[in-house]
């Protein structure tokens, strides 16, 4: 007996927006919202606990670190986790 044709569905995601992750980035950034948008976990992670475990004082450091991303992410030097580029 043969086995049946696996079909395998192509599901592409949209790729995502630049102007919702430069937004993320300039306003919500020291959280590393952007990141988590883009897929890039382990930076928004990292982000969120330097932020989050030094009460807020980590954001001396994240508040610089999402300012030049945002830039990044604008220019198109940004692509999300997948490689991808930004729409």
């Amino acid at each position: 007996m043969e086995a049946a044709p696996q079909m395998q569905a192509s599901m592409s995601a949209a790729p995502k927006q630049k102007m919702v992750a430069f937004l993320l980035a300039f306003f919500l950034g020291v959280f590393g919202v952007h990141n988590f948008y883009l897929g890039k976990k382990g930076m928004g992670i990292a982000q969120l606990l330097i932020t989050v475990l030094t009460l807020g004082f980590g954001a001396l450091i994240t508040g610089p670190w999402a300012l030049v991303q945002s830039i990044l992410i604008l220019t198109g030097s940004i692509t999300d986790a997948d490689g991808n580029a930004l729409a």
